[in-house]
């Protein structure tokens, strides 16, 4: 074997080793990498933020002001049950404000009887036998909330009172015994405010909020 060719020989096997020696150490490199400049920049940087304790309670103040009677009332509320939160109640409101609302509108008040106070059932109630006496049907389609607002909370002898504002949106035709249209139009939306008060005795294991009042 001339020197040449030793020499080439020589030469491929130092390749060969100092490419598995690379492989081992970096990996396999599959497509295009970014420099290592590149890889420190796109790494998020960490941001030293100090932890603020004792700070408001975002659950209460996002929705009364920090220093108000009512943001005192739901603090207090916390302290005796810990499960309940402002927000989590909020979300069961809305949900029971479609729900009771729809069971008027269908006249189906037994439905949701749970979920109200003697008072407050007795009184929809009346106008459900009035409508009925007279004929009246009505067709209706919730369509959703459009605006919710927590107006006031009040926490006295273990029970608890808030009160929420509601601006719903539905359709809603009323008609006679003949059949005829006399309030509402079909497919035409309109706006339905209410200011409903909701109570329950915390500490218990009764889950349920009953409304308790109603208005405008």
């Amino acid at each position: 074997m001339n020197s040449p060719i030793l020499q080439l020989l020589v030469l491929a096997g130092i390749a060969v080793f100092l490419i598995l020696r690379l492989r081992s150490v970096l990996g396999t490199r599959e497509g295009h990498e970014p420099t290592p400049e590149v890889r420190s920049a796109a790494r998020p940087r960490q941001h030293n933020l100090e932890v603020i304790e004792g700070g408001p309670d975002r659950d209460i103040v996002d929705h009364v002001p920090e220093d108000s009677d009512s943001a005192a009332a739901l603090a207090e509320m916390k302290r005796v049950e810990p499960s309940f939160g402002v927000a989590d109640f909020l979300g069961g409101a809305r949900g029971a404000y479609e729900m009771i609302l729809m069971a008027f509108e269908r006249g189906e008040m037994e439905e949701v009887r749970g979920f109200l106070s003697e008072d407050v059932y007795d009184s929809f109630e009346e106008v459900v036998a009035i409508r009925e006496e007279k004929g009246l049907t009505i067709e209706a389609e919730f369509i959703g909330i459009r605006d919710m607002t927590l107006t006031s909370a009040t926490f006295e002898d273990g029970v608890a009172s808030i009160t929420v504002k509601f601006v719903g949106e539905l359709v809603s035709v009323v008609k006679d015994a003949e059949g005829n249209i006399i309030e509402g139009e079909p497919g035409k939306s309109k706006r339905q405010k209410d200011v409903w008060t909701f109570e329950r005795m915390m500490g218990t294991d009764d889950p349920n909020w009953r409304l308790v009042a109603t208005g405008e």
